[in-house]
């Protein structure tokens, strides 16, 4: 009996000894396998991403967010314009080109040409701003017209008065973004139509140059996207636009719905497929920005898509990877 005992006593203690080292066994492994998909997690090297100085504040934030959760990363910003960004991208300098029109024939030709193949991706949606000085108390709204009297070259100095009757006699100081600009390729495309834009404009592609320029002249006109609008309308006045169906002030719901016509377009970023490919940083800052475009582009002032586009776009990603 006694032996039995025994035999029974260690036969128990073996038995908690092995479940203990199992059990010791399996934390170490889960503590392995949880170093080892944090250490998976965290990512290095660099992301490169120039263009749109429309797209230029939602980037801002992303590159600020993203690398606060991936300190091995760097996520550089520039915004040499829409077009300075294609050129760079389609010589292969850049990861990411933001862009506040779709990219050109002869753009993907360049492109092709540098063997450079890419993804369009969606982020936003912008109401291109037609805004006036503060102070300016007679323009209540224009249409489609008036602005095609007022920014197209016609040899002649244009006045307020030439507008529109009643309204003052005094030079339009005119403020607009420069020709390496997206927002002034939109603006060519559906004001200008080809035309040439006035010459006393003065231009740049700094969208807060021009803030400055209307806010600081009574008969100032310009135009740019909707973030830099309300970020500076305590400055500035909106004018409402009249695209063949009343007066359309751009607000979040009147330009996802379209009704700020024909000013209302989708911002976007393209991306090198092959830096998808090869540089595991690049895809997963393109997944990030994809999976919080909708929150960055409203905590900027721009107006979100609808939630299945950026799920079907996450979707082609995943694809290209």
């Amino acid at each position: 009996m006694k032996n039995f005992k025994f035999l029974a006593l260690s036969a128990m203690m073996g038995s908690v000894l092995a479940f203990a080292t199992a059990c010791g066994n399996n934390a170490e492994d889960t503590n392995e396998n949880k170093d080892k998909n944090q250490a998976a997690e965290q990512l290095e090297g660099e992301v490169k991403m120039d263009g749109s100085s429309t797209v230029f504040p939602i980037m801002e934030a992303a590159a600020e967010e993203y690398m606060a959760e991936q300190p091995g990363v760097k996520v550089s910003v520039g915004q040499s314009g829409t077009g300075g960004g294609f050129e760079k991208f389609t010589k292969g300098e850049t990861d990411f080109s933001n862009a506040s029109r779709p990219i050109k024939d002869e753009e993907k030709q360049a492109a092709a040409s540098g063997g450079i193949e890419f993804q369009e991706l969606q982020i936003a949606y912008d109401g291109l701003s037609v805004v006036v000085n503060k102070e300016n108390d007679w323009v209540d709204h224009l249409t489609i017209d008036e602005l095609k009297k007022m920014w197209i070259e016609d040899g002649k100095v244009k006045k307020w008065s030439d507008i529109r009757p009643g309204w003052p006699d005094e030079e339009i100081k005119f403020f607009s973004p420069g020709h390496d600009s997206g927002t002034f390729d939109y603006f060519d495309e559906v004001i200008l139509d080809g035309a040439e834009l006035v010459k006393n404009a003065q231009l740049s592609e700094d969208d807060n140059v021009l803030v400055q320029g209307v806010a600081g002249d009574k008969n100032a006109i310009g135009y740019f996207g909707y973030a830099y609008y309300l970020e500076n309308k305590d400055k500035l006045k909106v004018v409402p636009i009249d695209g063949g169906n009343g007066p359309v002030e751009p607000t979040n719901e009147t330009i996802q719905s379209g009704e700020y016509t024909p000013l209302s377009r989708p911002l976007f970023t393209y991306v090198n497929t092959k830096s998808l490919k090869e540089k595991p940083q690049v895809y997963d800052y393109a997944k990030f920005i994809l999976e919080n475009a909708g929150d960055f582009a409203e905590e900027v002032g721009y107006v979100r898509l609808p939630q299945e586009k950026y799920d079907e776009q996450l979707k082609t990603l995943e694809g290209l990877k």
